[in-house]
């Protein structure tokens, strides 16, 4: 079966917005959120993941990836530890990459 892309937009909660209100724990969760990302990336399922770097209330980052279906693609994105333990929001949106260059 041919997978389909997929991307997901993250957004800290509100908290974050602010830098002095990052408890180690939140530190913790982005380091496994990135691991997670960074696996997956050289597995070949995650495409593309990156993130804004204006402010935090007007931030975001997507992740681009592959999945068999749209329940495994919601099911992978709610897997994502900074999803899992409330520090961001998610949501999924059915992708196509139309141009992608060859190297970066």
């Amino acid at each position: 079966m041919k997978k389909e892309q997929f991307v997901y937009l993250l957004e800290l909660v509100p908290r974050l917005h602010d830098d002095n209100n990052w408890t180690e724990q939140d530190e913790d969760i982005v380091e496994r959120h990135f691991i997670r990302l960074k696996n997956y990336t050289d597995e070949g399922k995650v495409v593309l993941a990156g993130r804004t770097l204006n402010q935090a209330s007007d931030s975001f980052g997507l992740v681009i990836f592959e999945a068999e279906s749209e329940e495994e693609a919601r099911k992978f994105m709610m897997a994502d530890p900074a999803v899992e333990e409330g520090i961001m929001t998610a949501k999924l949106f059915p992708y196509r990459i139309a141009l992608l260059r060859k190297s970066y």
